[in-house]
């Protein structure tokens, strides 16, 4: 096993990493700004109000962007197995 190959998947776990949970963590960030901003304004102070909006938002990505998702994974997973010789010999 060569080490080029070694930190080849491990860019290539990183890139599949940061591709799948993006959107997800996105989505939260922006959401729970957006609820931050509105209690902010109206100086409601209740920490469970940011809760449903971002599980709901989050939710929505996964329905939308699932598919694509786990096509990511999938292919991940694949060319992993594919590797394994190269890795062994």
């Amino acid at each position: 096993m060569t080490p080029q190959t070694v930190i080849s998947l491990a860019e290539q776990s990183i890139g599949v990493m940061l591709m799948v949970a993006g959107p997800l963590l996105l989505v939260a960030l922006l959401v729970g700004l957006l609820v931050s901003v509105i209690q902010a304004a109206t100086q409601i102070n209740e920490s469970t109000l940011s809760f449903i909006p971002k599980l709901i938002s989050i939710l929505a990505v996964l329905v939308v962007a699932g598919p694509w998702m786990i096509q990511m994974l999938v292919d991940y997973i694949h060319r992993l197995f594919e590797s394994i010789p190269a890795l062994i010999g």
